[in-house]
């Protein structure tokens, strides 16, 4: 649900019952319970004192236990409304509702058309399709991200937007989350997995025939049906693991031969009018992606980085101090994915205690995170095979004339090496007299260690 849907569904609950609509605060403590805030967040945003906040949730509670037949307080106000499958068509008529509802339960919050009920054109409700979105099940930090987000999409002229990052940042993870709290009038919104169906004319046909009252049987016209379609609707489409399309021992972001006509697809969506957006989510970047200047091109980039925040650890059982904590998140580079997977490590090997675990003082690799990196090595290009295991080799950032002399490559193999791992979020540079390249931490371990496969 959104929070457009909740806020219009909790403001007929209190209508009933009040006989008022809901004032500003009460909008703000929703929204910011909504997304996770405390009263205390809620009070430093809306300028009034943290008291005066809490009285006014209670009073909501409250009011909506009453209206719902249900316990409601902060704590389980987002799953509950996530539990019901309720709309706000359902409370045109509120005050016939009654304590002993019978609102039918759902397992997930998005409710899709089928293709036997009323199309988009026919209804107020915008067309939701999150089937191949994945399911969140914990969410953190991430506040500037979803506000650059949110402000990105505010403006009909950033047509493209790549969410990009290392497996396992959390990047669909927050496209997903801004979809649960955005507050914009989307007319389509729809979410698709390359994993599960990569090819392009598959996905806008499919797309079109949801959505229109066609079936969008002229294939040799599907591309310009769909740019129309964006020019009719405001959309927001979303392709995740867009990495799928790239192909494997090249260079980053070089596409696959039977899908290059998301190269393409990829311009167009740029250079056409059309009010509607693309948020691309990849582990590699391409040329598409990129743009020399944002001001005057239609093209966002949000690169995610690890998080620092020592919520993260949260609910993974672990016990740990504030300093043991920081130190296992900094040391696994905040990434999700490698935290949970090490965490699962340290329950197992030492009864959950973090600071008996990096008293190690070693970097374990989890044979999870090894299969993962020796895939990725398997994708890279020859050239960036030869740059990571040099690279691994040094304890400190090198400059990119030290790897000249350690390399047998030419020079311009070098650098397109080395802007590509780049793409892949594998290597950063950092500026100073002297331009220096740092491998991943945890990339470099693996290599150094690799798994003894004797015997």
């Amino acid at each position: 649900m959104m929070i457009t849907d909740i806020l219009q569904i909790a403001d007929r609950l209190v209508f009933s019952q009040t006989g008022k609509h809901l004032d500003n605060l009460q909008e703000a403590v929703i929204k910011g319970v909504w997304q996770n805030e405390t009263y205390r967040e809620i009070a430093e945003e809306c300028n009034h004192s943290e008291g005066r906040v809490r009285d006014v949730g209670y009073k909501l509670w409250e009011i909506l236990s009453q209206q719902l037949g249900e316990d409601i307080n902060k704590s389980n106000f987002r799953s509950t409304f996530e539990r019901l499958e309720l709309t706000s068509s359902q409370f045109i008529n509120i005050h016939t509702i009654q304590s002993s509802h019978n609102f039918k339960f759902c397992s997930c919050p998005y409710q899709s058309i089928s293709k036997n009920e009323k199309k988009p054109s026919d209804q107020q409700q915008p067309y939701c399709n999150l089937k191949q979105a994945p399911k969140i099940i914990d969410f953190r930090s991430r506040k500037k991200e979803l506000l650059t987000l949110s402000q990105w999409l505010e403006n009909p002229k950033n047509a493209l937007i790549s969410v990009l990052g290392m497996a396992g940042i959390g990047k669909s993870t927050l496209v997903r989350y801004f979809l649960d709290i955005n507050t914009q009038p989307f007319d389509v919104i729809i979410w698709k997995n390359l994993k599960l169906s990569p090819s392009l004319n598959f996905i806008t046909t499919e797309i079109l025939t949801d959505i229109q009252d066609n079936n969008s049987e002229n294939n040799n016209n599907i591309l310009s049906q769909f740019l129309n379609l964006l020019n009719q609707k405001r959309c927001l489409i979303i392709l995740d693991h867009v990495e799928e399309i790239f192909i494997h021992q090249k260079l980053a972001g070089l596409y696959k031969p039977e899908y290059q006509d998301y190269q393409n697809f990829f311009k167009l969506i740029t250079e056409t009018e059309h009010q509607s957006h693309l948020i691309l989510i990849s582990q590699e970047q391409c040329a598409e992606m990129e743009c020399l200047d944002e001001e005057l091109y239609p093209i966002k980039s949000l690169k995610l980085s690890g998080l620092e925040d020592g919520e993260i650890l949260s609910g993974m059982g672990l016990k740990q101090d504030q300093d043991s904590g920081l130190k296992l998140i900094e040391k696994y580079q905040g990434n999700p994915m490698y935290l949970k997977d090490v965490a699962v490590l340290i329950k197992d090997v030492f009864d959950g205690n973090v600071a008996e675990f990096l008293a190690e003082d070693s970097l374990v690799i989890t044979k999870e995170m090894r299969s993962h990196f020796q895939q990725l090595f398997n994708r890279l290009s020859p050239v960036e095979q030869k740059i990571v295991v040099e690279l691994s080799k040094f304890d400190q950032p090198v400059s990119r004339e030290e790897l000249r002399q350690h390399l047998d490559l030419s020079s311009i193999d070098l650098i397109n090496g080395l802007q590509s791992l780049q793409q892949r979020y594998l290597v950063s540079k950092t500026k100073g007299d002297t331009i220096l390249f740092n491998l991943s931490l945890l990339f470099q371990e693996h290599l150094r260690t690799p798994v003894n496969t004797s015997h």
